[in-house]
């Protein structure tokens, strides 16, 4: 069952977007805001509604091996689904305001129609009725996502002239990206080598000493909401290096933050994504300890014992901005926390620039020695 939604604008029935500057749904044709909560009532409670009723739904049809029929449920149109192509998955339903044909991909919760740009809600995309747990809404607009790349591009020695100044923006697209945040604690035992060294002078004779000694520490570390994309299309670097979010955000789940830009179901499991997870903890675990131990010069690791417990894990949506650009033929692409403005993404270099810079560097350098080599012969 492929029930979906459109959110529109109950004054005209305008396509209404979520606005990170005011926090409301606003309405791109008649300029009117409406309260997440209102708009809870009228489409996002239905969402989760008919989410679970699909989940359960389907779940005994497909024991009975029947087939899921397609069905009208008030303001939800549940056409019948088809795979527009089998070979790369692609699924196919229609608007319900105008009923033109969207194609989207398996993961996709929400998008918007090309045609009478209503943003779609596909409550059946929700994997087993799974939803998210929490999400971060976007803070940063499109405007704001632009100007964050041309302010990337300042103080970027090497990068071609030519690239900043006729560069045109290819894509941009605002996507909140399935993420697993995980919490436990680790029980760790880690034993250091730790050492002092001392100087003293006697005459022209300097003395070092250097003591060495055994530290052991025992203890029990927290780690709370750790971030893993669970998104096979994430550049898994590139999802961490826009970190951090700001967990005062964090707000309870509603479809209604997700009008106006993408969303992706997740389609890696936790128990996959757990071993990022994993990695994270233990690294920032073993750091915890070797800071907690003083008094020494310094500090390093022998032999760890760790044990995680993983007590927790949610299910959150957290934006991103996906900028693509192309120059002399290739593709740069850009990542852009949506909450923070923190940005991501690799840039044209030009070779002339290096050589330059190095044989400025090679000329300094020949003249400090010139220098030093008349002073001192």
């Amino acid at each position: 069952m492929a029930n979906i939604t459109n959110y529109k604008c109950p004054a005209c029935t305008g396509p209404l977007h979520y606005a990170g500057a005011s926090g409301m749904l606003e309405c791109d044709y008649c300029g009117s805001k409406y309260k997440i909560e209102d708009m809870n009532k009228l489409y996002s409670d239905k969402v989760k509604e008919e989410a679970d009723k699909n989940a359960a739904e389907e779940a005994e049809k497909a024991e009975a091996g029947e087939e899921v029929q397609s069905s009208v449920t008030g303001e939800f149109t549940a056409p019948e689904t088809k795979d527009w192509d089998s070979s790369i998955g692609m699924k196919s339903f229609n608007c319900p305001s105008c009923g033109a044909e969207l194609i989207c991909e398996p993961t996709t919760v929400a998008s918007s129609c090309p045609y009478c740009g209503n943003p779609t809600i596909i409550a059946s995309q929700f994997k087993g009725g799974k939803m998210p747990d929490f999400v971060i809404p976007f803070k940063i607009d499109k405007k704001g996502a632009i100007a964050g790349l041309k302010n990337y591009y300042k103080g970027k020695k090497f990068l071609p002239n030519v690239f900043s100044a006729q560069n045109h923006i290819e894509e941009i697209k605002g996507v909140y990206v399935p993420f697993w945040l995980y919490s436990g604690n680790i029980d760790a035992d880690v034993a250091m080598e730790a050492s002092t060294s001392s100087s003293h002078r006697s005459g022209d004779k300097e003395t070092t000493t250097t003591k060495y000694y055994d530290v052991k520490r025992t203890g029990n570390v927290t780690y709370t909401k750790i971030p893993v994309d669970a998104s096979v299309k994430m550049d898994d670097a590139q999802m961490d290096s826009i970190e951090p979010y700001d967990y005062a955000d964090l707000k309870e789940f509603s479809s209604s933050y997700l009008p106006g830009y993408l969303a992706e179901s997740f389609d890696v499991s936790p128990e996959e994504c757990f071993e990022r997870c994993k990695l994270r903890a233990e690294n920032s675990a073993v750091n915890a300890i070797v800071n907690s131990v003083s008094g020494y010069d310094s500090v390093s690791v022998k032999s760890k014992n760790l044990v995680i417990h993983n007590e927790k894990t949610s299910y959150a949506f957290l934006p991103v901005w996906l900028l693509s650009t192309k120059w002399n033929d290739q593709n740069y692409l850009f990542a852009m926390n949506g909450q923070t403005g923190k940005f991501i993404g690799d840039l044209p270099i030009d070779k002339g620039k290096v050589r330059l810079f190095m044989l400025k560097r090679a000329l300094i350098w020949t003249v400090i020695l010139t220098v030093l080599f008349a002073i001192f012969i």
